[in-house]
């Protein structure tokens, strides 16, 4: 996934000792990692829009065109999972600017800084996070 590329190109932030869960340096990294992430999946989804137009080419042969259509299908998939990964960020961004940010949306705790840092986007502790995998499965059976 491409916020997890981005991540990565970050140095995790280090907090100091004593410091509080959530303070302003804190959420400043973590929007610095949003908005890069944000930015960087804006450029991909242009430049895949860019491809598309260059490439849609009319083809004489059945084959081709079927492959064509399947790899722009593919694509389009792809973007529409950006677009959606885009709202998800504007909406954490949102929890930033209201103090709420790094907090379970499940039972209010903690989410921590390393699981926040693997996925900056996370709104649930790992301990609800699983249980809501567990449900999922139940629920797929």
């Amino acid at each position: 996934m491409p916020h997890e590329q981005h991540s990565k190109q970050v140095t995790p932030y280090q907090p100091k000792a004593g410091e509080d869960y959530m303070s302003p340096k804190q959420l400043e990294h973590f929007r610095r990692i949003l908005e890069g992430m944000k930015i960087e999946m804006g450029q991909d989804i242009d430049r895949a829009v860019h491809t598309m137009q260059d490439e849609a080419t009319v083809f004489a042969d059945p084959n081709d065109r079927a492959s064509q259509e399947s790899d722009m299908t593919l694509e389009l998939r792809n973007r529409d999972r950006e677009r959606k990964l885009i709202k998800k960020i504007d909406e954490i961004i949102g929890k930033i600017d209201a103090g709420e940010y790094g907090y379970c949306d499940g039972c209010g705790i903690e989410i921590g800084l390393k699981r926040l840092e693997a996925r900056p986007t996370a709104t649930l502790c790992i301990d609800c996070k699983t249980l809501d995998e567990i449900r999922e499965k139940q629920m797929a059976k």
